[in-house]
């Protein structure tokens, strides 16, 4: 607010603002007095200018007319119109007023289009506009959904406009190509001006491509519409630039933000989005990792317990959510519940039937879901091919599949490896409940690609910026020194405690036969609880008096 108000001695406030082609103002914009907006000494070379005006969260109307109709104007954070100039025509006007009762800081610019510019929005059928240069951007907590009208081939003042199915030729629109561009804001700033000074990176056709990140090309024949993965909290610029491969010309759709969250909300708004639950289940999580990196493999038990609740909760999530309609905190707690339950089980087979395979096979699959996770995390992960969820989880299996099979033979190995990396993992979690890093989606994407049949269609690329590649130094320094302190500490130690249960029984036919031994002599375990039944039975009979108990004889 105090930057709003230092600020505003350089807005236009007093019903008029008038604009330069190309060059962006702010603008304080209310309900009760629309601003008009006025470009003059328009050249004539310029046919079309699409005028825009963008806001962080509150909703903004502009329109054509003073009294806005459905077919004139646009409602939203990030809005724009397309003017198609007369011939002599040298002035543009536009109205802008907000929908709540308080200043809305917005940011508005106009940019020239010439004869031979492809016009965005041109052939829209779908939306109310005529001509809708606007990108439409809808979002849930998996993905993003962005689509937008098909373009036209630009035309003269005056001039008809081409038809848009006239056919499919090199004459038609049919020609044009759109390359979609994605830009991140900076991590943990959420604030206002942040926004206003980014965007205007992602609205021309040259700093789009200065700045923005070509995620993938479209042609006539695809639909016009792209998923993303989900970023809540994370600010996220789109634009689509639109080419046309016979002038070499393009022209850019109006830019469209996000967040991925609400400010409004007074729970999970994008200040504080993580859930008390989640806090919870993953620091305590993050305690027994950290433990697990450093000490894993001398307290081999605990090590067990951890592993085995990691397994053993992902499958119980994956399986409770796609079966039920349980809230989500009630759905984390059972998953604990089950995940404990699956740890100690684990720790109970190695303590009955002594099978270090065994759990040697569930530790080994822990580490390769985590690292074939990562390698999907990285560009290779978007590659068309693996759409198709056949080929993805037939190749994530093969690369998880692979840690077990190579470390076969070197068990201690792995058992150090697996606890340094994954439990420095569990840290790395337990920090993004409370500051973003996008290192938690090396595994949050792939428990979206499990839970959500449609989640292969989103470009699942996310932002590494300084506190990404601080998170990446933390999660390196802890597991390398998890497993240099245990190889280091266990070189000269047995690779694996001995089976429980054979010493148990080693000691019990020990006991049986060596009558020497002392331990020979201590009575079964049986006849010892009776006998220690019997002593507590005694210390609450009432004490009998002492004397003659019979009646003297005559």
């Amino acid at each position: 607010e105090a930057s709003r108000l230092l600020l505003s001695s350089f807005f236009c406030n007093a019903g008029l603002l008038e604009l330069s082609l190309g060059k962006f103002r702010y603008v304080l914009l209310n309900q009760t007095n629309p601003e008009e907006a006025v470009i003059r000494n328009i050249a004539s070379n310029v046919t079309v200018v699409i005028f825009q005006v963008h806001s962080q969260q509150s909703d903004v109307v502009i329109s054509f007319d003073k009294n806005p109709s459905m077919n004139s104007s646009g409602t939203g954070v990030d809005k724009g119109l397309v003017s198609i100039l007369q011939p002599q025509q040298s002035v543009c006007t536009w109205y802008l007023r907000s929908l709540v009762a308080s200043q809305v800081l917005s940011t508005a610019i106009s940019i020239p289009y010439m004869e031979k510019d492809p016009i965005p929005g041109g052939c829209n059928l779908e939306f109310d506009l005529e001509v809708d240069p606007n990108i439409y951007l809808d979002y849930t907590l998996v993905d993003i959904h962005i689509k937008f009208a098909p373009a036209n081939l630009g035309y003269t003042r005056g001039a008809n406009p081409p038809s848009c199915d006239s056919g499919t030729g090199q004459n038609s629109r049919w020609r044009l190509r759109y390359d979609v561009y994605r830009y991140f804001l900076p991590e943990n700033d959420l604030s206002e001006m942040v926004l206003m000074s980014h965007i205007q990176k992602m609205s021309e056709v040259q700093s789009i491509k200065a700045n923005g990140v070509k995620m993938l090309t479209l042609t006539t024949d695809d639909k016009t519409n792209v998923y993303f993965s989900s970023l809540p909290g994370q600010g996220v610029i789109y634009n689509v630039i639109v080419w046309d491969p016979l002038w070499n010309t393009s022209a850019a759709y109006i830019p469209v933000h996000t967040y991925a969250c609400s400010f409004a909300d007074l729970v999970d708004n994008c200040s504080s989005l993580s859930k008390l639950s989640t806090k919870v289940f993953f620091t305590a999580l993050a305690v027994l990792g950290l433990f697990a990196c450093f000490f894993g493999h001398r307290f081999w038990k605990t090590d067990l317990v951890f592993m085995g609740f990691i397994f053993t909760a992902f499958f119980f999530f994956v399986f409770i959510t796609r079966v039920t309609g349980l809230g989500y905190d009630l759905r984390l707690t059972l998953t604990a519940v089950a995940g404990i339950i699956g740890g100690l089980f684990l720790v109970a087979s190695w303590w009955r039937f002594g099978s270090v395979l065994l759990c040697m096979f569930v530790i080994g699959l822990v580490l390769g879901f985590l690292f074939s996770s990562t390698v999907f995390f990285t560009p290779l992960g978007d590659y068309r091919v693996f759409r198709d969820d056949v080929v993805f989880w037939v190749t994530f299996s093969s690369v998880a599949l692979m840690i077990p099979v190579l470390f076969a033979d070197c068990p201690r190995i792995l058992n150090i490896l697996a606890s340094g990396i994954v439990g420095s993992y569990a840290v790395i979690l337990a920090i993004a409940c409370y500051v973003y890093t996008s290192l938690a989606y090396i595994t949050l994407d792939l428990l979206r690609r499990v839970l959500n049949d449609y989640f292969s269609r989103a470009y699942t690329n996310v932002p590494f910026q300084t506190n990404d590649f601080i998170m990446l130094s933390v999660w390196t320094m802890l597991a390398l020194s998890g497993v240099t302190v245990q190889l280091r500490r266990e070189r000269s130690e047995v690779p694996f405690p001995p089976h429980p249960y054979l010493t148990w029984k080693r000691e019990r036919e020990r006991r049986s036969t060596n009558v020497l031994d002392p331990s020979h002599h201590i009575p079964p375990l049986r006849e010892r609880i009776h006998n220690k039944l019997l002593h507590i039975k005694e210390c609450f009979q009432k004490e009998q008096p002492a004397g003659e108990r019979t009646p003297l004889l005559l």
